[in-house]
């Protein structure tokens, strides 16, 4: 099975559950591996942003990549994340963790030191080069303050034969119109923002790694799916069923909203390692009261 076909359709960013003294909650990691898979969604995204990333390191970033794959047991495709802003210790990662039942690395682009276009680029052609996996490279140029242009994504993805796709999350679509224009054939372009992710895929762009696909999984890759069969009618029933939900789940950090959702479905506690913190209690209201609505909402295709 080639990339494209593993990898074109929805994958979660699935968060990592922790309890109220800060240890990962494994009992309920277990539960959301289990009800995104039970939505259907094509591949689970580990420790990604969405995951807490930057709060896992060492072996419990390795006790976290084994227990996913142990407990998915091949039914659907993995993804770790091992990315940063030192060059030298993403690759030590590569050679380090243990990265067996997993298909490809989501690797973001460097952050904090805001490196010049040539050295986004030759960061990823040093990866590329020692990479066990094939790699997905991640642009967020609002978490990362350095936007991975158009014209470097295309010479990156022409010359770096082990990176395979990219997860664009700068929501600039004159970039990603230039992306899927001039990219090779093979090479995908993923979403990175639930809420333009039907505008991407309509652009020529192959699926979506969601946050919101947590919480709601079957409603959202069968969203992609519709987009992805042409389906534009259907699809954009479920995206405009979520369009409120999605906007709540980032307006006050993310993975906050979506594990306060998680919470009220009974399938994680509402803990996060610092600095990231729960929602409000006012904003927690409306999320409850968003999720009666949308309960109530009934879709026929």
């Amino acid at each position: 099975m080639s990339l494209r076909q593993m990898f074109r359709g929805t994958g979660v960013a699935i968060v990592t559950p922790f309890t109220q003294d800060g240890s990962i909650d494994w009992a309920s990691f277990e539960k959301v591996i289990n009800h995104i898979i039970d939505g259907k969604c094509e591949y689970l995204v580990v420790l990604g942003t969405t995951g807490e990333s930057a709060t896992v390191h060492g072996k419990e970033k390795q006790d976290v990549f084994s227990f996913v794959n142990k407990i998915t047991a091949g039914r659907v495709r993995l993804i770790g994340g091992i990315g940063g802003n030192d060059t030298h210790e993403v690759i030590e990662g590569f050679k380090t963790f243990d990265l067996t039942g997993y298909d490809a690395i989501l690797s973001v682009s460097p952050y904090y030191s805001k490196p010049n276009q040539e050295g986004l680029f030759q960061h990823y052609k040093a990866l590329d080069a020692a990479t066990p996996l094939p790699i997905m490279m991640y642009n967020v140029p609002s978490r990362t303050a350095m936007n991975v242009t158009g014209e470097t994504q295309v010479r990156i993805a022409n010359e770096c034969k082990n990176v395979f796709a990219t997860k664009e999350a700068s929501g600039d679509f004159a970039q990603i119109n230039y992306i899927i224009k001039n990219k090779p054939k093979d090479f995908l372009v993923i979403s990175g923002d639930d809420p333009i992710t039907l505008q991407m895929i309509a652009a020529g762009a192959d699926g979506l790694v969601s946050v919101v696909a947590n919480a709601y999984p079957k409603d959202y890759s069968d969203m992609v799916r519709f987009c992805l069969e042409g389906k534009f009618e259907e699809a954009q029933k479920l995206h405009y069923k979520y369009t409120d939900i999605i906007a709540s789940m980032f307006a006050e950090g993310s993975p906050s909203g979506v594990k306060a959702y998680l919470s009220e479905m009974g399938i994680c506690d509402n803990y996060c390692r610092l600095p990231v913190w729960p929602v409000s209690e006012k904003h927690h209201s409306k999320i409850k009261e968003l999720m009666k609505k949308v309960s109530s909402v009934f879709l026929q295709y």
